[in-house]
């Protein structure tokens, strides 16, 4: 009876509530759940700014398609990754343009002069994704040292007070367990949203190197009026 009523009063005095479990966790416990706390709010900033960027970066991607399907040499109305990718283009025409120089000359030095200007775009996005990428693979392993650390001070509680009943060891569980799920919490959207971005880009820098390409073959075919463009 005494061990069976000295359960709920060794409980007592520990919070099972989520706060509860952070203000009463050991030192080195709660500094990690900071840590994975502070890195989740990070990987969230980070993961809205680039869906920003990069819806941005579609609707310049479609801007450009549309352009090198209506054939329009000399677009005005170009912005963002596609004002860089024509002005790029025009410069090449107007700065190294030369009348005995053929088509597939033409052609080639023109595309890759846009293709790096592309490749320069698509890098301004690339910050922050290698965070992402960081904290989906170490952050289950960050969560899971408080874990141990948590479950140590759990044995060491037990050894100190010769008592073995759960109201003993639950409270240091618990908030080794809280750690881990911070972890988890930190590292699942850190992981899909790094495998999403990194798709989406993938896929738009396919879709303007393609446009580049039927751009560049545009421009060798009509070399008279784009390099009158270029002027």
């Amino acid at each position: 009876m005494d061990t069976i009523s000295s359960a709920p009063a060794a409980t007592a005095g520990h919070e099972l509530s989520l706060v509860g479990l952070f203000l009463q966790a050991d030192p080195i416990v709660k500094g990690v759940m900071l840590l994975l706390l502070l890195t989740s709010v990070v990987c969230w900033a980070v993961v809205l700014d680039k869906v920003v960027k990069l819806s941005r970066l579609k609707r310049q991607a479609r801007q450009f398609e549309a352009i090198v399907e209506s054939k329009n040499l000399s677009s005005r109305d170009a912005a963002g990754v596609t004002a860089a990718i024509l002005a790029a283009a025009h410069r090449e025409g107007r700065d190294r343009s030369d009348e005995t120089e053929n088509r597939s000359a033409m052609r080639e030095r023109t595309e890759r002069a846009m293709r790096l200007v592309m490749a320069a775009e698509l890098r301004k996005l690339e910050p922050g994704l290698p965070l992402l990428a960081t904290v989906g693979s170490a952050a289950p392993f960050v969560g899971l040292f408080g874990t141990v650390w948590g479950i140590m001070n759990s044995f060491t509680a037990i050894a100190q007070s010769n008592d073995t009943s759960l109201s003993v060891v639950a409270p240091g569980i618990a908030e080794a367990l809280f750690a881990t799920a911070l972890g988890l919490v930190a590292a699942i959207p850190a992981v899909i949203a790094y495998n999403k971005l990194a798709t989406d880009l993938g896929r738009v820098g396919q879709r303007l190197a393609a446009a580049i390409a039927a751009f560049s073959g545009e421009i060798a075919r009509s070399r008279r009026s784009w390099l009158e463009a270029a002027e």
